[in-house]
């Protein structure tokens, strides 16, 4: 029994192959725990072939952007270029195949189709499930940019509008909210689709996202390497575009809170946030799915509710709401145009960037949501992440972005001025510094900034260590794992901060989201594979619950669905 458990202790750290080996040795012991004692080995487990590449790669990433700092900036704008002129029409098209696809679904009958078994419950209220997804998927960044969007905008204006116009004004708010809108939170869908469909309605067990493609299951090299390779690049997408988050974030955070509390601002006050954020993301990741992210989400609605309302009570309320009203119209109205918008300019190269951005959320964020959806169909969950999250971002814009324009057109600040000689940083302290009251609004705008980007780092990082450990058994990833993800995203946001310059997120970003373009594809294939496939009664209630004579008509088989056949309780004999 001695040479047994140290043997056990000593393979913590070891391959699968290895977990199996001990798991045939446990069973002959005799051991009567010995399934719960090998479910807690293969819990601790890490798999390698994706662990240690992606943390060599952003290692040496990291080590490169340290190294190159700020003389990093005009290579990689260069890049950013490019990518826009030769690329652009890739990323906005797998948008459009997505979208299109998605919305067909919902509406189809396969819409009707549970995330679980016929009898199954949402496991979180509608109000939860929503807070968990938005804040999850949006961090802080949104506090940011929807501020400083509308400002770029307005100086180069869609549609042929003349820049500082009245039409200007309303174009601008109109295209933030599209870059934040339906196409983009279809994204987090088809991965959220796949999986959840699989491990609660099929209880297939899906880990990673390879688990859930058909197409790559299977013992030949080729498949296993094909499968490595997808879960590699979602791991490289997913760090590329959290990294790029807190690199962009915490400069930010960083000069709202020095003009709050007079506290010098540079380089000592970054990494003291980047200590303190370090911490939070700790206890959070430590705490788990349950008790930690799903109360940090509802802590962070509310006190983001309560930011806005603040705003739009003692700011311009009726430029605001009329703002917002005509940018919904002009939304609606240009909304294929922007969406098919191949022409390179300046709000096109930003619809790229977020499309990039996106992308590279879209594995972690399609995971977290499966997990929270058991109960509800395809209908309700495209649905819900289109009302809670297209209305949650429109709201920022309208309310935040709107402020910053009326400020600008008012007279009130030149804030244009100041975003393009001082930067982001600059313009946000300063659109805060104007509210009543600003060193509480100001400290207030941190934490509710701190909270999310928390929200969205810890379910990242609890994502990313389920897709790089052996097989979990229904447990969580060890937290070992997930605090190495963790300290994965601190270091290489650190070198995004020293090289600055926003073209050096939007790049990385860009970079990150690429090779999920072909993972879209694959994922939407499988879809297709899956519900049209479906067997599973999913338009009746349960019998149980009538009489035969109150029992309407039913499909029996899927395949009658175009055919004749269709069942009657009455005549089944």
């Amino acid at each position: 029994m001695t040479s047994l458990s140290s043997v056990f202790v000593y393979n913590l750290q070891s391959d699968q192959k290895y977990a199996d080996f001990f798991e045939i040795k446990l069973k002959k012991s005799g051991m009567r725990d010995y399934k719960r004692r090998i479910i807690i080995l293969r819990s601790k487990l890490i798999n390698k072939w994706v662990f240690v590449p992606t943390v060599g790669l952003f290692l040496m990433a990291t080590l490169v952007l340290m190294v190159g700092g700020k003389g990093l900036q005009s290579p990689l704008s260069g890049l950013l270029n490019w990518i826009n002129l030769k690329l652009g029409w890739l990323y906005l098209g797998i948008y459009i195949v997505n979208f299109v696809f998605l919305i067909g679904l919902a509406f189809s009958h396969y819409g009707k189709i549970k995330i679980g078994k016929p009898n199954d419950k949402p496991m979180y209220s509608g109000f939860k499930w929503g807070a968990m997804v938005f804040a999850t998927a949006i961090d802080a960044s949104i506090m940011m940019l929807s501020i400083t969007d509308p400002l770029t905008f307005i100086q180069h204006p869609a549609f042929h509008l003349h820049a500082y116009s009245n039409a200007a004004y309303v174009a601008a708010t109109a295209y933030g909210q599209f870059n934040w809108g339906p196409m983009a939170w279809m994204m987090f869908a088809p991965t959220a689709i796949l999986i959840g469909y699989l491990m609660y309605r099929k209880g297939q067990p899906v880990q990673k996202l390879s688990d859930g493609i058909a197409m790559l299951n299977g013992k030949s090299p080729l498949k296993h390497f094909l499968a490595g390779l997808v879960n590699f690049l979602v791991v490289v997408g997913i760090i590329g575009g959290v990294g790029s988050s807190i690199g962009m974030e915490v400069p930010i955070t960083a000069k709202a809170f020095s003009s709050a509390t007079g506290v010098k601002y540079g380089l000592p006050l970054e990494l003291g946030l980047f200590a303190v954020l370090f911490v939070l993301f700790a206890m959070t990741v430590f705490k788990g799915l349950n008790g930690g992210i799903d109360r940090l989400s509802q802590a962070h609605i509310w006190l983001a509710i309560g930011f806005l309302v603040l705003i739009l009570a003692v700011g311009p309320t009726r430029y605001l709401i009329v703002n917002q009203a005509k940018s919904l119209g002009v939304l609606v109205q240009k909304f294929i145009p922007i969406a098919t918008n191949t022409a390179p300019s300046v709000t096109q190269q930003d619809t790229i960037f977020y499309w990039g951005w996106w992308l590279s959320y879209m594995p972690v964020m399609g995971l977290f949501i499966a997990k929270i959806s058991r109960g509800r169909t395809i209908r309700q969950m495209l649905f819900g992440m289109l009302l809670y999250g297209f209305t949650g971002c429109a709201l920022f814009y309208a309310v935040m972005g709107g402020y910053a324009l009326w400020l600008q057109q008012n007279g009130v600040i030149n804030l244009v001025h100041i975003l393009n000689t001082q930067g982001q940083a600059a313009t946000i302290a300063t659109v805060i510094g104007t509210l009543p009251m600003k060193s509480i609004m100001t400290l207030l705008y941190c934490a509710s900034c701190f909270i999310f980007l928390a929200t969205t780092i810890s379910g990242s990082a609890y994502i990313l260590s389920s897709f790089t450990s052996t097989p979990l058994n229904n447990r969580e990833p060890s937290r070992f794992n997930r605090m190495t993800w963790v300290v994965v995203f601190m270091i290489f946001a650190f070198s995004l901060v020293l090289v600055g310059g926003f073209n050096v997120i939007q790049t990385i970003s860009v970079i990150a989201g690429f090779p999920l373009i072909g993972v879209v594809v694959i994922v939407l294939i499988s879809i297709y594979r899956l519900v049209r496939r479906d067997s599973e009664l999913v338009f009746s209630p349960s019998e149980t619950d009538m009489s035969l004579d109150e029992l309407p008509a039913t499909v029996e088989r899927k395949s009658a669905i175009r055919g004749k056949l269709i069942l009657s309780p009455r005549n089944v004999a």
